[in-house]
C-alpha cells in the first residue's frame, strides 16, 4: 500500500509525488505548478485523459475535449511565462505540446479509441493494420471500383453520402462496444473505421478535381 502524504490541497499517495527541480518539494505529478513554491513543473508521463482531466472513456463530446483543453492552455500558454526564467519559459513551451499532444488524440474518434485501447490493456496487435473481415473487404473492393469510375462530381458525391452513413454507423457501434468492454469487437471497428477514413479522404480528393 502506498503511502500517503497530506498537503494542504489533500491527502496524495507517495507514488503520485515527484520532487520540484526548483526547490525540492513534494509535488502532485498531475500538478502543472509545485505546491510550494508555485513555479511551474515539466509535463509527466499522463495518459491523454489524464492529461486533459478527461475520464477514460470513448464516449467525450468534442465540447468537453475543447473546454478542457482551451482551459488547460490558458493558464500553461508560453506568453503568461514571458518574463520568467529560462527554465520555466522552457517548461511552459513543453506542457503546452503535451496538452496539444493529448488534444489532438482525444478530439479524433479513431486515435481516441487506440489510446484507451491500449489503457485497457487490449492494443491493436503490433504491425496490425489491415481488415480481415471477408464482407468488409468484398465492400471495400467494390467502393473502390466504384470509385474509380465515378466520372462526376455526382457520382462521387453519392460514395461519399454512402461512406459517411457506414462510417457513422460504425462509430455508433464502437461506442456500444466500449459500453459493453466487448474489447476485441472494438479493435474490428477501430479497423474498420481505418478504412472508411481513407476511403472517405480519397473520394473528397477526387470531389475536388471536379470543381
Amino acid at each position: 500500500m502506498s503511502e500517503i502524504i497530506h498537503h494542504p490541497q489533500g491527502a496524495i499517495a507517495a507514488d503520485q509525488l515527484s520532487p520540484c527541480w526548483s526547490c525540492k518539494g513534494p509535488v502532485d505529478r498531475r500538478a502543472l505548478f509545485c505546491h510550494t513554491c508555485s513555479v511551474i513543473q515539466p509535463p509527466q508521463a499522463l495518459d491523454h485523459f489524464s492529461r486533459l482531466g478527461l475520464a477514460p472513456r470513448f464516449d467525450l463530446t468534442s465540447e468537453e475535449i475543447e473546454r478542457n483543453y482551451f482551459r488547460f492552455q490558458r493558464i500553461v500558454h508560453p506568453d503568461r511565462f514571458a518574463s520568467k526564467s529560462a527554465r520555466e519559459k522552457v517548461l511552459s513551451q513543453a506542457q503546452a505540446v503535451a496538452f496539444n499532444d493529448a488534444y489532438e488524440t482525444l478530439r479524433h474518434p479513431v486515435a481516441r479509441a487506440l489510446h484507451l485501447l491500449e489503457l485497457l490493456g487490449a492494443p491493436l496487435p503490433k504491425g496490425e493494420h489491415t481488415v480481415k473481415d471477408p464482407m468488409l473487404l468484398m465492400a471495400a473492393l467494390q467502393d473502390r471500383e466504384a470509385l474509380d469510375e465515378a466520372k462526376t462530381a455526382e457520382a462521387v458525391e453519392a460514395i461519399i453520402g454512402k461512406g459517411q452513413l457506414a462510417y457513422d454507423k460504425t462509430l455508433a457501434a464502437l461506442s456500444d462496444h466500449f459500453a459493453r468492454d466487448e474489447l476485441k469487437a472494438a479493435q474490428a471497428a477501430v479497423l474498420r473505421l481505418r478504412y472508411m477514413e481513407k476511403l472517405l479522404e480519397e473520394a473528397r480528393i477526387r470531389r475536388a478535381r471536379f470543381v
